[in-house]
């Protein structure tokens, strides 16, 4: 089920907000104008990815500078340094739909 996550006019190109939809804290980013919905918290030690920065597609980790593949939630550099294993981010459809940006969360 697709539930509304944001509108279009709230997230600048290049940009992403925190939103949570049925429970689950996510962010959106919008890269060319396409949007993207990922987990929030970073698979190393769940620092808030809102507070980070997104070059492209390439969302970075405020806390140790993990970098990920916003389109796909894979996982391109560890933490820094090179302390342990950092995961895929958990990705989730998005759909837009006139002004909203509907997320599929289940």
């Amino acid at each position: 089920m697709l539930v509304e996550a944001a509108k279009v006019s709230d997230i600048a190109c290049g940009g992403m907000i925190p939103v949570q939809v049925q429970g689950k804290d996510l962010i959106i980013c919008n890269y060319n104008n396409n949007f993207f919905a990922l987990e929030k918290r970073c698979s190393h030690m769940n620092a808030s990815l809102d507070k980070g920065s997104l070059d492209g597609y390439i969302l970075t980790c405020p806390l140790h500078f993990a970098q990920f593949d916003i389109t796909t939630g894979e996982a391109l550099s560890g933490p820094i340094p090179p302390d342990s294993q950092i995961n895929d981010l958990k990705t989730y459809p998005v759909q837009v739909e006139g002004g909203s940006i509907q997320v599929e969360v289940s």
